[in-house]
């Protein structure tokens, strides 16, 4: 049978026991409905073979040994991820177009007595409704952005809100960085299409009858482009900005950014990237503390010589009133204090 997706939510909802991505790695990398695992029916170079004889020899004979391929895989597939599934199993299966490869795979599936249901048009139709929800739809909730300088721990008071049942959206988190030029995580980021689906299915699980918080960030988290209707919504948002003693802030980050500080090499090489902003005499200060491993006074300068005044500079274009949360540190004591006095300002806005 062939589903129609009308909304992302209906994906959770519909109770499925797996999602299955028929589609090769190289096309699942780049992006998938969130929680689907990968069967490929034809792998990377099996699906270029495939297209190159369909196009340039025998639509027939490429129908013929793609079929022959899929079988092949399918067997392997049976035999090794699904070989544990019990006879009330039920999949949902997909591939780019809702087609052969996806409908293939069905019905070797079908056979064995599984309930098996396709996505009508495939991937295609499930972009297509990403798409509409960040670029067509305005965001549907109501925002406050936690504001604040480098080093306010901003996501970690995010993560602590949303144990306390605030709504949170964790753009950093989708992203895989933090938001800096320093912030790169190990892994690297998701291709901005898997940004944007991950992105997707976060907002399509809100509540639009209430706020929501969302990290002040650029339109860029690292590479991940911030689609715009979230960048319009965020750009009129009120702001919490956490002010918090520069000395506070610098130990903070030296903690938050223990990979980075482990490596050096890697941190210098960061730091060179400011040669364009800062003269060569303030970029051979901030190497040699690198060095000698002055790591919360590096993060200091680095703040005051650098990130502080741009934030400041932002900020005075800002036309609406910015609420400050002070502390006098930023230690688990100290984030825990400020979480519960940031949850009641935000339950007073909902």
């Amino acid at each position: 049978m062939a589903l129609t997706l009308t909304s992302l939510s209906q994906i959770a909802n519909l109770g499925f026991d797996d999602i299955i991505d028929v589609r090769s790695p190289d096309e699942f990398a780049e992006d998938h409905i969130p929680g689907a695992m990968n069967l490929p029916v034809l792998d990377n170079a099996e699906r270029a073979e495939v297209g190159t004889i369909y196009k340039q020899d025998s639509p027939f004979r490429a129908r013929k040994i793609g079929a022959a391929l899929v079988a092949a895989n399918a067997a392997r597939h049976l035999q090794g991820a699904l070989a544990d599934k019990p006879g009330g199993w039920q999949p949902l299966v997909y591939c780019w177009r809702g087609g052969q490869r996806s409908g293939s795979f069905a019905s070797i599936l079908s056979q064995i007595g599984w309930r098996v249901d396709l996505i009508n048009g495939g991937y295609k139709a499930y972009r297509a409704l990403v798409a509409s929800t960040l670029y067509d739809t305005p965001f549907p909730c109501p925002v406050v952005l936690l504001d604040g300088n480098t080093g306010s721990a901003k996501t970690d008071l995010l993560h602590r809100l949303a144990k306390r049942g605030t709504q949170v959206l964790d753009l950093e988190g989708l992203a895989h960085h933090r938001g800096s030029l320093f912030g790169a995580m190990p892994g690297g980021q998701p291709s901005q299409k898997a940004f944007e689906s991950a992105l997707a299915s976060a907002i399509s699980q809100l509540d639009p009858a209430r706020v929501v918080v969302v990290e002040a960030e650029s339109s860029k988290v690292g590479n991940c482009r911030l689609p715009p209707q979230l960048w319009k919504a965020m750009a009129a948002a009120k702001r919490l900005e956490v002010v918090a003693p520069v000395a506070a802030r610098a130990r903070y980050l030296v903690t938050a950014y223990a990979d980075l500080v482990s490596d050096t090499a890697r941190l210098a090489s960061v730091i060179d990237r400011l040669r364009t902003t800062h003269s060569a005499e303030q970029i051979g200060l901030w190497q040699s503390m690198v060095t000698s491993g002055a790591f919360e006074p590096l993060a200091a300068d680095l703040m005051a010589q650098h990130y502080d005044p741009r934030y400041d500079k932002h900020r005075a274009r800002l036309e609406h009133g910015v609420e400050a949360a002070t502390t006098d540190g930023l230690d688990d004591a100290a984030l825990e204090r400020l979480a519960d006095k940031l949850a009641l300002r935000l339950g007073a806005m909902t």
